[in-house]
């Protein structure tokens, strides 16, 4: 599949109401089934079925938006306590793709030994596995973006992988900040306004629809090669 960043002008996400639970730009959701948690990319599944990633800092909420993403309360493990999972978590949906909730990184009291063991995973699952088509880069909206998060986007750039932004933890910014926050991130990462960005709120749903639309383009894209 062709490899790029382009996608709708950021301000054009922002108003994009919630998909209807279960439903997959324009397919229900038939099944979601957690497959397997890998230690290191020789334990990932084999064959050659696609692989879109989650990627993100510790605390970002990636696994709270999993479940809200894919409408299944429990499905992936909500920790309280940041860095905590330290594994590839694989799940299968609709029997045609894996969503793989990365590690995330920048937990700033982890051992340094953990850190370079996360490093040397990420680094042989990111550059190795055939399967990965796209990653999910989750941000803060809270905040500006980190230092890892500006590595991981450079990545992103650099392997010319496409890839969206989503910005969480909206529901805990006023109606007025959330515009600012947007483009404070897309400036901070240096991305062109056609960066595709979708503000999400894994309380409210917002922004589910646009990231769902996205996975289904990146999928359709990837049987269609």
């Amino acid at each position: 599949m062709a490899r790029g960043t382009t996608g709708p002008a950021t301000d054009s996400l922002i108003s994009r109401s919630a998909a209807e639970p279960g439903t997959l730009r324009g397919m229900k959701i038939r099944s979601v089934s957690y497959v397997l948690s890998a230690g290191n990319a020789r334990e990932c599944p084999p064959g050659g079925m696609a692989e879109i990633a989650l990627s993100g800092r510790s605390n970002v909420g990636k696994s709270t938006l999993v479940n809200s993403l894919l409408g299944r309360r429990a499905l992936a493990k909500v920790s309280s306590t940041p860095g905590k999972t330290q594994r590839l978590n694989y799940f299968l949906v609709n029997e045609r793709f894996h969503l793989v909730d990365l590690p995330g990184y920048g937990y700033a009291k982890a051992p340094e030994s953990e850190r370079r063991q996360w490093r040397g995973m990420m680094q042989q699952y990111l550059q190795k596995r055939d399967q990965l088509v796209a990653m999910i880069q989750l941000i803060d909206c809270r905040h500006e973006p980190s230092k890892d998060d500006q590595e991981m986007v450079q990545w992103l750039r650099d392997e010319n992988l496409p890839f969206v932004l989503v910005a969480t933890k909206l529901d805990k910014l006023r109606q007025s900040q959330r515009a600012p926050s947007l483009r404070t991130i897309l400036r901070v990462l240096d991305l062109p306004p056609s960066q595709m960005l979708v503000p999400y709120s894994s309380e409210t749903g917002e922004g589910r629809a646009a990231l769902l639309e996205w996975i289904g383009q990146m999928i359709e894209t990837v049987h269609q090669a």
